[in-house]
């Protein structure tokens, strides 16, 4: 069990409509277990496009996962699909129709049973994993030792069917290796350079081992992924080898468990017992998302406005009007007078401001898309920077900015 190939049907997605989060998902839960995805198809709710697709993924994978056209509507095609392409016949599975039935009762939509009891027939070879979140079943087909899972699409079925079913069942029928990795967080330094500094350290590592360089925002992730039989064995591998690789770039470290930035701040903030609060105007209220996106953030997490209209910035963050008019909204002078006034509005260690023109339009004072002041206030020390991103599209804006504030936070916080 080697290679997978994952396959996403549907119109929705092809349309651009909706967003497929499925195929990253699963594909990161078979890399955990040491399953390459080699391929990801998206394909329309057709018939025979399902089924050349299935032909075409067997040729290169020994494992397909389906995903979505299971539904109780007539646009759902796959289980039709799959029980043609193995020369199967669908029927009702009485312990899929009970498992459904318990399910409506649950819910208590009975009425609704009938209209969804075309669910229950599934292709008779097929082996059934129960969706205890949905009205669809995950069905498993075999051929010459090469497995097809198919799925539902909605993405809170696929996941705990991946996660508490599928992924269980193939690390048990294949015996699987363990696969761990660790992520190190390196800052102030360009990824050639640092790949330069750190090449004698990768090239003496174990063949069990591999780096890959993730760049992100101006931070770079290096992901440090090993495979082994013993689970403890290969964690004190990595451990070791990330001891390894400190001295070498020690002073650009800023994390070597943690992968996400703000859970990265969060283990200093809870560490230091500092609170912090957010005054926003361009990233409208990115930065606050991400802080309390991590768990346990209330207890450092004091509050944060999203100050969108100048009079708002004046009202409440006590930005001065003299300040606006002298060197308008987006300027450097009002990001520092936003950070002061959200520190005291919210009485916190830490206060982090944005103003700027995140697009499609030029700002109210003419700035330029994509400018952006942003301040980073410590107890009475500010520092304030400025980005110029043009090219980034509205969102992406946001949420660039916002990483970037969090990681020179963090890198503030570690030198001090």
């Amino acid at each position: 069990m080697e290679n997978a190939v994952l396959i996403t049907i549907g119109d929705e997605i092809l349309s651009g409509n909706t967003v497929d989060t499925n195929s990253n998902f699963i594909a990161t839960e078979l890399k955990n277990i040491g399953i390459k995805v080699s391929q990801i198809f998206t394909i329309s709710d057709e018939i025979e496009t399902i089924k050349k697709t299935i032909e075409l993924a067997f040729e290169t994978g020994n494992l397909i996962i389906t995903t979505g056209g299971l539904g109780p509507t007539r646009d759902d095609k796959t289980k039709k699909a799959i029980a043609e392409f193995f020369n199967d016949e669908i029927a009702l599975d009485e312990a899929t129709f009970n498992h459904l039935k318990n399910y409506m009762e649950r819910r208590g939509r009975l009425e609704i049973l009938e209209r969804n009891r075309e669910q229950a027939f599934v292709p008779t070879k097929s082996t059934v994993f129960q969706n205890h979140f949905g009205t669809a079943p995950c069905m498993m087909m075999e051929q010459d030792g090469k497995l097809l899972f198919s799925l539902p699409g909605v993405p809170y079925e696929v996941k705990p069917l991946i996660k508490d079913q599928i992924v269980p069942f193939l690390q048990e029928k294949f015996n699987l290796n363990y696969i761990s990795t660790r992520i190190v967080s390196v800052v102030g330094i360009p990824e050639s350079i640092l790949a330069d500094t750190i090449e004698p350290w990768e090239l003496a590592l174990p063949e069990n081992l591999s780096l890959s360089y993730l760049p992100i925002g101006t931070r770079v992730k290096l992901r440090l992924t090993g495979s082994g039989d013993n689970e403890a064995v290969l964690q004190q591998e990595l451990e070791n080898e990330i001891q390894k690789l400190l001295p070498l770039i020690k002073d650009n470290v800023i994390a070597t468990s943690e992968d996400k930035i703000e859970k990265i701040l969060a283990e200093i903030l809870t560490e230091r017992k500092l609170t912090i609060s957010t005054a926003e105007s361009c990233t409208g209220g990115e930065l606050a998302k991400m802080i309390t996106s991590v768990s346990g953030s209330s207890k450092y997490y004091l509050g944060g406005m999203v100050a969108y209209a100048t009079e708002k910035k004046i009202e409440i963050l006590k930005v001065k009007k003299e300040t606006v008019d002298t060197f308008t909204v987006v300027s450097e002078q009002v990001a520092s007078e936003m950070a002061e006034g959200c520190q005291q509005l919210f009485r916190t260690d830490i206060s982090l401001s944005t103003t700027g023109v995140a697009g499609p339009g030029k700002g109210e004072d003419g700035k330029d898309i994509g400018t952006v002041f942003y301040t980073i206030r410590v107890n009475d020390k500010e520092i304030t920077s400025k980005l110029y991103m043009p090219h980034l599209e509205r969102l992406d804006f946001m949420d660039f900015v916002s990483q970037k504030i969090i990681q020179d936070l963090v890198g503030i916080l570690i030198n001090n």
